[in-house]
């Protein structure tokens, strides 16, 4: 089974690597801007996991970088943060860290991606507006 588990990950990235989204051509301002609504976020994932993958996908569609914490790279401490905040070692999970440093776990890959995009859309609607 272990076996099976190994060969299933590296089909998924060698699948990812071969249609690998192209990323945006962004503005450096857009750049910025995107980096400063995105500065208290990271992802907690698996690089293997199909669903961290779909996440991942998402972001690079959307110019977004993220810091990425790999809970299986033999890093438990890692593991244990995502456990003791989010409550169980799911992955993908969004961690959000508030302005009045209250953190908040999102799991699920679809709410994740809509997370995102809605704060890049509402980060170019304000730029918008302020124009």
């Amino acid at each position: 089974m272990k076996l099976l588990r190994w060969l299933i990950g590296r089909v998924v990235i060698l699948v990812n690597f071969l249609t690998q989204p192209k990323s945006p051509k962004l503005s450096a301002e857009r750049q910025q801007e995107i980096a400063e609504l995105t500065k208290n976020l990271s992802l907690y994932h698996l690089p293997t996991c199909p669903f961290c993958v779909k996440v991942r996908r998402a972001m690079k569609r959307e110019g977004i970088e993220l810091p990425l914490m790999n809970i299986k790279d033999n890093n438990y401490a890692v593991r244990e943060e995502l456990v003791n905040g989010g409550g169980k070692p799911t992955v993908p999970c969004l961690k959000i860290t508030h302005a009045d440093n209250k953190v908040e776990w999102m799991y699920e890959s679809n709410d994740i991606i809509a997370y995102l995009e809605n704060l890049v859309k509402q980060g170019s609607a304000s730029t918008a507006t302020a124009a």
